[in-house]
């Protein structure tokens, strides 16, 4: 791999990175609600629930359909095997995202609501646990020989990607709590104070498992975690997440609306953060890189010309989304 490859390489790590991070913050909220759905008291709060949803949804999940894209153009090794070795869960994350779009706008129509409530809460919870059970894989590691994966089908099902799997979840349901606290009122909000406090606590839990668990799995995360001086740069990112933690119930004990939501990105940028400086420069641990993954350089600037071009009007787009539906919502709507 010449120079430019290499650094055009890394321009589209980062880039999916992007792409990625603003699909699980965005889509996560949107995944959380639906999770959170499943113990709404009756119809009118589940509707409501739903309802805060109805403008951004769809627009979330555009995130996913660019990442898939942009990962089969920039890195195609990637794309082929990290299908191949987490075919099952892909595929039922895609299932769950499609069931729970149909369950959405059918329950609009629908004279059996709770049915269709049902069902978008399922489908919500299984495209939420299977994302999680992906990235577990891939942390724990998938097994790839001269470019082909060579593990076997349920290679990605172990109790450390269960593991990741309810720290996903959890984490979702945190950031559609901490939604909900911001979009709703009355009980719906009262209800969404308590289950943010749960999730959190879930999710703080699992990350301890996970962090302690991933240097033992990879002996490369191993020496860049405890190698001096980075050992020190490392560090500011568990001790910043601890400080977001706290910071999280600080706000959720003084029944603020919005900072929770807030914190709750923060979080999970920080995380997000964490596992890419952790991981570079490995696409899918322990044998894939951006150095053996990477497209030829005309493809990456071929592909970062038009990405250049979409991504900023993606960005203003949904900025502009979330603007024109900002405040409470109601059976009546959105109040301004």
């Amino acid at each position: 791999m010449n120079e430019l490859q290499l650094f055009l390489g890394n321009i589209w790590f980062f880039l999916i990175g992007l792409m990625l991070a603003l699909y699980v913050l965005l889509d996560g909220f949107d995944l959380g609600v639906g999770v959170l759905s499943l113990f709404a008291g009756d119809e009118d709060h589940r509707g409501i629930m739903m309802a805060s949803l109805g403008s951004v949804w769809d627009a979330n999940e555009t995130w996913l359909v660019l990442l898939g894209g942009a990962l089969f153009g920039a890195f195609p090794l990637v794309y082929g095997v990290a299908l191949h070795a987490l075919y099952i869960p892909i595929m039922l994350m895609l299932f769950g995202l499609i069931f729970r779009g149909v369950a959405f706008e059918f329950h609009e129509y629908a004279h059996r609501k709770r049915l269709w409530g049902v069902a978008f809460g399922a489908g919500s919870t299984l495209a939420a646990v299977s994302q999680g059970l992906a990235l577990g894989a891939v942390i724990q590691g998938i097994e790839v020989n001269d470019g082909r994966f060579v593990g076997g089908v349920w290679d990605w099902l172990s109790p450390f990607s269960l593991v990741v799997g309810v720290g996903v979840l959890s984490g979702y349901t945190l950031l559609g709590a901490t939604y909900l606290i911001m979009k709703t009122e009355g009980d719906i909000q009262e209800r969404s104070y308590r289950r943010a406090r749960v999730a959190a606590w879930l999710m703080l839990a699992v990350a301890i498992v996970v962090t302690v668990t991933t240097p033992f799995l990879h002996a490369r995360v191993a020496a860049r975690w405890f190698s001096f001086p980075a050992f020190y740069y490392i560090t500011a990112l568990p001790v910043s997440a601890a400080v977001t933690f706290l910071m999280l119930l600080r706000s959720l004990r003084r029944r603020m609306e919005s900072a929770p939501f807030v914190w709750s990105l923060a979080i999970f940028v920080l995380s997000f953060a964490g596992l890419a400086i952790s991981l570079y420069p490995s696409l899918l641990p322990p044998s894939v890189t951006i150095e053996n993954a990477a497209a030829s350089p005309k493809t990456l600037v071929f592909m970062l010309t038009g990405i250049g071009m979409l991504l900023p009007v993606m960005l203003i787009y949904n900025g502009y989304q979330y603007l024109v539906f900002r405040g409470k919502v109601s059976q009546r709507g959105y109040g301004h």
